[in-house]
């Protein structure tokens, strides 16, 4: 379903989001405690796993509203500008004037895979009560974003408000956690990756348990994200449902999986059938380790279309 057809009302996602401004610099391999490395080619970019997800959602066509804390710093004025000039919705951006906006430090390795230390800055102080205040932007959205970047409180009362008003959820289980009873009765889409399904499931080395022990906890679905290789999509009573990956040529893998994410929540907004809709993530997270950086990757709608007409599901 093209994003015109779409009806236009109101935001079709809403995104609990963190901004990092992501300080990022290529090294050869991670240094030893203690150790200093020579890096290479440093970079201020724009960051924050719910807001490269927002991004990408709007690129697949999706109206998006950002609910979010940032500081009233050059960092967050940096987020603002990202924000609006994607078309997204920062009514409920909240700006402290006292505190830092979050910064991630990304040391990035040949291969193009990466290690990041976050500190949230602002985006510790996301709450209940702001969620509470953006209440009329989930009378009409289709969908929630949300990941462990934002305070867990912050994310019950969104998936709360996205069930009463009867969108669907999607977490993105990043920084690895345990996942909470409370929360995982609100989950329609889990998205881990294999190292995040183990340290919610507490099982290593066996997939399948795994992600049964999730949907066992509550979770409507898991859908793990498998790199290079695809995703599989896992549902009580289901048989697993897979997607082979995309080859490409990896810049970088920085915002792969938020862009995953984004692209879900966009085709799911659209309408399309969750197995539909993992195709188009697959797709849209392959396309994004082109470029260096999470954002110059996300790719858009047009691309991601026809990627999947050269590579059909």
């Amino acid at each position: 379903m093209s994003p015109a057809l779409l009806p236009k009302k109101g935001p079709d996602v809403v995104v609990v989001a963190s901004w990092n401004a992501d300080f990022s610099s290529r090294v050869a391999r991670p240094p030893a405690r203690g150790e200093t490395l020579m890096g290479d080619g440093f970079e201020v970019s724009p960051g924050g796993k719910g807001s490269n997800a927002a991004v990408a959602a709007a690129r697949q066509g999706a109206r998006v509203a950002v609910l979010a804390r940032i500081g009233r710093d050059d960092f967050g004025r940096m987020a603002l500008a990202l924000w609006t000039g994607e078309g997204i919705d920062t009514q409920s951006v909240e700006q402290a004037p006292n505190e830092p906006s979050g910064v991630a430090q990304i040391l990035t390795y040949p291969d193009g895979d990466n290690s990041i230390v976050v500190s949230p800055g602002a985006n510790a102080g996301l709450g209940p009560a702001q969620v509470v205040a953006a209440a009329p932007l989930f009378g009409a959205c289709r969908v929630v974003l949300a990941s462990f970047e934002v305070p867990l409180p912050a994310t019950l009362a969104a998936f709360r408000l996205a069930r009463a008003a009867g969108a669907r959820t999607v977490l993105n289980p990043a920084p690895a956690r345990a996942l909470p009873v409370e929360l995982a009765a609100l989950v329609n889409v889990l998205t881990p990756n294999e190292t995040e399904l183990a340290t919610l499931s507490g099982i290593e080395g066996d997939r399948d348990r795994a992600a049964q022990a999730l949907l066992d906890q509550g979770v409507a679905a898991v859908l793990v994200t498998l790199g290079a290789q695809g995703a599989a999509l896992y549902r009580a009573g289901q048989p697993v449902h897979t997607v082979p990956g995309h080859s490409m040529t990896v810049k970088d893998t920085i915002g792969a999986g938020d862009a995953f994410n984004g692209a879900l929540a966009a085709a799911l907004a659209r309408g399309e059938p969750l197995e539909v809709a993992l195709h188009w993530a697959n797709a849209a997270a392959a396309l994004s380790v082109r470029a260096r950086g999470a954002i110059a990757g996300m790719p858009s709608f047009a691309d991601t279309a026809a990627l999947l007409q050269d590579a059909p599901p």
